[in-house]
């Protein structure tokens, strides 16, 4: 499980086997079931998860009660609620397995001394992160810019095969509007 996390964080920097080995001892690798949870609200987040395969998502509980979706994680993304894993405080999010996952986590309390043993993950996190904001700005936009129908469009045809991987209602969520107006869309095809 650990190579698919190599191979990506030689997409971005150079890490010797040496170095792997050393970072290998800050990684704790598991498989997650379908619908289990690695963060619940109220939690304080604890790890910082990439996934190696299959897909985890981060949502909260809205006023109304209903679920939305704000990020998903499918195979070489990371993801954490970062404020509370940075300030190590609750958290108002879940993060949750949309489909069996398996999972490579490194901890808050290894960040510290990984960084310092490994000072060039600093640099990948920092591209991570970039990609991350990236990716958040450019769906938030879409959010405000775009149709129900032309956001389901794009990400369609971004994401083709994500579009069936996930259930209709987290992907509902995640682009804004009920699973009974996707279904609807759908329908037009």
């Amino acid at each position: 499980m650990g190579s698919a996390l190599y191979k990506h964080i030689n997409k971005f920097i150079d890490l010797s086997n040496d170095e792997q080995e050393i970072l290998a001892r800050f990684l704790k690798s598991f498989s997650v079931k379908k619908k289990a949870f690695l963060l619940e609200e109220g939690q304080t987040c604890r790890a910082n998860y990439f996934v190696a395969k299959g897909c985890l998502r981060l949502y909260f509980i809205d006023i109304k009660g209903a679920e939305q979706t704000t990020q998903f994680a499918i195979e070489n993304w990371w993801i954490t609620d970062l404020t509370s894993f940075l300030f190590q405080e609750q958290s108002e999010f879940y993060i949750q397995a949309a489909e069996t996952t398996e999972v490579i986590a490194i901890e808050h309390h290894h960040y510290d001394e990984m960084f310092h043993k490994l000072p060039k993950l600093e640099r990948y996190f920092r591209l991570i992160l970039q990609k991350n904001h990236q990716a958040t700005q450019r769906r938030i936009k879409f959010l405000y810019s775009q149709t129900a129908e032309e956001r389901y469009r794009h990400f369609n045809s971004l994401f083709p095969e994500f579009v069936q991987r996930v259930p209709q209602y987290m992907l509902a969520s995640y682009l804004g509007f009920t699973p009974e107006f996707l279904s609807k869309i759908r329908a037009k095809k």
